[in-house]
């Protein structure tokens, strides 16, 4: 004699099967990136900072932010840095403890990281998020020109941009004021760090994803 199963109760019936992260964005792996520099144009100023942090599914499925990896850049040969960019960010070019690496050597850290996580997940490429995403990926894209680098693991053009996501959200599009009407910490005292940033993003976007509704089956 066998035993039927016993029967789902309403709460396991109406659980969903967590879905891998593989599984959520067309094979992408959300990657949140903040890029500190010596300017606004990509093609002339100096990249001198780099963040990006892999997101992670917790047990029930949701966004959680992984670990940063980061990286202090010098300044790329032939490259300008504006003072003006100097003084919002906070960053000292020759200050003994920033530890800078050549640009090959610091984009060689940051992408370890990313293509670690990619194969933790199963994923086929990194999709930047970012604050005015499309601003940190053309400094990386220009970062990686350079360079010739030859791993670099983003999609090259396709984003997800937080202001979008904040502005339909909460109205709001700068991030702190997005942060404050998400209910997030905020600090500007520390903003401008590739890192402070980031991780502030990366918290951003994880609360907008999750409270997505989930489509319903066709």
């Amino acid at each position: 004699m066998t035993q039927e199963p016993p029967a789902a109760t309403p709460d396991t019936a109406a659980t969903p099967p967590v879905r891998r992260m593989a599984e959520r964005f067309r094979g992408y792996l959300p990657v949140v990136v903040d890029a500190e520099t010596g300017g606004f144009d990509w093609n002339r100023h100096a990249l001198l900072e780099l963040a990006a942090i892999p997101l992670e599914l917790d047990a029930a499925g949701r966004l959680v932010p992984g670990e940063v990896a980061c990286a202090h850049f010098e300044p790329a040969p032939g490259m300008a840095i504006d003072p003006k960019s100097l003084e919002v960010t906070g960053i000292r070019i020759d200050h003994p403890f920033r530890m800078a690496k050549p640009e090959k050597e610091a984009l060689d850290h940051v992408f370890a990281a990313v293509r670690a996580a990619l194969r933790r997940h199963e994923c086929q490429r990194a999709i930047l998020v970012g604050h005015n995403a499309h601003f940190d990926l053309n400094f990386l894209n220009a970062a990686v020109a350079r360079t010739g680098h030859k791993r670099n693991p983003f999609h090259p053009f396709s984003v997800f941009d937080t202001v979008t996501l904040a502005g339909v959200a909460y109205g709001q599009t700068v991030l702190g004021r997005a942060m404050h009407a998400a209910g997030l910490a905020w600090n500007g005292e520390e903003a401008h760090s590739a890192v402070y940033d980031a991780e502030r993003t990366a918290e951003l976007f994880c609360k907008i994803v999750n409270a997505w509704p989930s489509p319903s089956a066709p």
